[in-house]
């Protein structure tokens, strides 16, 4: 097995990051895999301290092939510093697993990711492979399926797909618009996608991923997924750039402590699963509103 390179993005989290460690760790495969750590640099002198904390963990690591750790200079801020590490490694290695600072994993996440990036890598039609599941319910979960969806919290991809991406927010918008898919673009998961890339556009946000989702819908690329997530998110706890704490987490789950099989799938989106999907996207929007009054709420309480 020729084993991909894994990027790992930290910042100002070092007990998260410490976490995302000590769980890869965890997979066989590290031994025979090259790690790279891209530490951003601090935004100001309040994230100085804790960035100065997560750099002393870092240059401890060790359990892997090769350790590479870039310490940026400059904040570049999430989205960039993902775009640059991500393009560095797709160039040098052609293919790259990617894991920010708050994602616990499977102990066969990586040989999952590994295999998902060995059986797809001449399937066109398929530009990524994720780790992460929603916690829905599906009877095979030792199975994998494709999606339309690409997802970001534990992922890989190669270099072939990595070139449709499209980092230009306002040309993919007008693309959306002038091929009439801005509904369907919205229907593929649990979030407002329209509005999400509009903000981006408008800058408040600098979100990569729905410049990344956006560039594959364009091109009707899928990804591989699992049917039982090799993934905990344990960022959503208002520490993150994007990840808001959820009083209700409806994306809350297990890291699967069983191996997923990766199998050549036809390249076709199962309708059942998605069927599934969307009433999932239904529960989770009716629970941001739940999250939104409770918030509302707990505010107003502390001026009574």
């Amino acid at each position: 097995m020729n084993y991909a390179p894994i990027a790992l993005f930290v910042y100002n989290r070092p007990q998260h990051t410490q976490e995302t460690v000590q769980a890869l760790l965890k997979n066989p495969e590290c031994a025979q895999s090259d790690l790279y750590i891209f530490s951003d640099a601090a935004k100001n002198v309040d994230a100085q301290d804790a960035v100065s904390q997560v750099r002393e963990y870092v240059r401890q690591v060790s359990g892997f092939q090769t350790i590479t750790i870039i310490e940026r200079e400059e904040n570049l801020g999430l989205a960039n510093s993902i775009i640059d590490g991500v393009t560095q490694l797709c160039h040098q290695y052609g293919k790259v697993i990617v894991l920010e600072d708050d994602l616990e994993t499977s102990p066969y996440f990586l040989k999952y990711m590994n295999d998902g990036l060995s059986v797809y890598e001449f399937q066109n039609q398929v530009s990524s492979v994720s780790g992460y599941m929603y916690p829905i319910d599906l009877a095979e979960k030792d199975k994998t399926f494709l999606s339309k969806m690409p997802q970001s919290w534990g992922w890989a991809t190669w270099s072939r797909a990595w070139g449709d991406f499209n980092v230009d927010g306002s040309a993919l918008l007008t693309k959306l618009s002038q091929s009439k898919s801005l509904g369907s673009f919205n229907k593929n998961g649990p979030h407002n996608y329209v509005k999400m890339l509009q903000n981006q556009i408008k800058g408040k946000n600098n979100s990569w991923y729905i410049r990344w989702y956006a560039s594959l819908f364009l091109k009707q690329k899928l990804t591989l997924m699992p049917c039982t997530s090799l993934i905990r998110n344990i960022g959503i706890d208002g520490s993150g750039t994007h990840c808001a704490e959820w009083r209700y987490n409806p994306f809350y789950g297990v890291a699967s402590k069983e191996p997923v099989t990766v199998s050549l799938e036809h390249v076709v989106v199962d309708q059942e699963i998605e069927k599934k999907l969307a009433t999932y996207y239904k529960k989770v929007k009716l629970l941001r509103y739940i999250n939104f009054v409770s918030r509302l709420i707990n505010g107003w309480r502390k001026y009574v």
